[in-house]
């Protein structure tokens, strides 16, 4: 097998002996691996087509800006991805239901595949989440040095200093057809199941399962977000009144302000007004045979 693995510099926080260890397990076992030290996605993007022709795996070491922003490329040039969880919330790992570095070398020596979908918010493709108001203002609490430092505990601290800033919008949503209208805070549109660091979308979402899952909280204090946490954390949005929450294959978003900035997989991404729609088994992805994360069908091999 030939494969091109993208690592960005700036993830390989502390992971360099097991990087190394990884890779040469994966030559050991006969896979033929091009390393890309990456200078960003532009020279990511023009690698990957240029090679698209010998190329039968594409691994991405890195966070989950860093997977998310290949999406496209892999998507138009059919190509399969593995991935090397080498962020900080590394939520797509999460979501294919792998745990650690370790295990996802494992997973890419054992090559088994699925078919999983991608989000698009305005032609612009992601993996997990795409949300605005809150959540916006949360990622833009953080950097890379909060994340060093704090690691997964830094989106708790971001979301205190967001909470102060953040200001109720008027939402106006179509999905499938059906038309609602109100107040919101934060509103989230996810694809995969996890986001934030390891928050669940629905405790019944997958990445697999060709919907789109929405939550939207309405206007409401500190401390009746921290009341709402536990269910928000495990993806139980249905069983809180202070939250909206509905499933489709498009979603229709507009906001009064109009204009409202969406963040994706946790890259400022679009504005206002939107249109998600879900690409159902849109890309191949090598994942673990038993991954729980996964709606329950076979997984292929390759």
């Amino acid at each position: 097998m030939r494969a091109l693995l993208v690592l960005n510099p700036s993830s390989r926080s502390g992971a360099e002996a097991d990087l190394d260890s990884g890779i040469a397990s994966l030559r050991s076992a006969g896979m033929h691996v091009d390393i890309l030290r990456s200078g960003g996605p532009q020279e990511t993007d023009a690698e990957i087509r240029r090679r698209r022709e010998s190329l039968d795996l594409v691994i991405v070491g890195g966070g989950d800006g860093t997977i998310s922003s290949t999406a496209r490329t892999l998507y138009e040039c059919q190509l399969p991805l593995a991935i090397l969880p080498l962020g900080t919330a590394n939520d797509l790992a999460r979501s294919l239901g792998i745990d650690d570095l370790q295990q996802a070398f494992a997973v890419i020596k054992a090559n088994h595949r699925r078919a999983i979908d991608l989000g698009s918010v305005n032609d612009n493709l992601f993996f997990n989440v795409a949300h605005m108001g809150l959540g916006v203002s949360v990622t833009e609490e953080l950097d890379d040095e909060a994340k060093k430092r704090w690691g997964v505990f830094s989106y708790l601290r971001a979301f205190f200093s967001a909470v102060a800033r953040t200001r109720q919008f008027r939402v106006q949503i179509t999905a499938d057809g059906d038309h609602y209208t109100q107040r919101s805070i934060q509103l989230a549109v996810g694809n995969g199941r996890y986001y934030g660091g390891g928050n669940v979308v629905h405790e019944s979402a997958r990445i697999d399962d060709a919907r789109l899952c929405l939550y939207s909280l309405r206007p409401q204090g500190v401390w009746e977000l921290l009341t709402l946490a536990p269910l928000l954390r495990g993806g139980k949005h249905n069983l809180a009144r202070r939250v909206f929450t509905l499933s489709g294959e498009q979603i229709e978003i507009v906001t009064r302000p109009a204009g409202m900035e969406i963040h994706a997989d946790g890259e400022p991404t679009t504005r206002t007004p939107a249109v998600f729609k879900v690409l159902p088994g849109a890309l191949e992805v090598v994942v673990p045979r038993d991954a729980s994360e996964l709606s329950e069908q076979e997984t292929a091999n390759s």
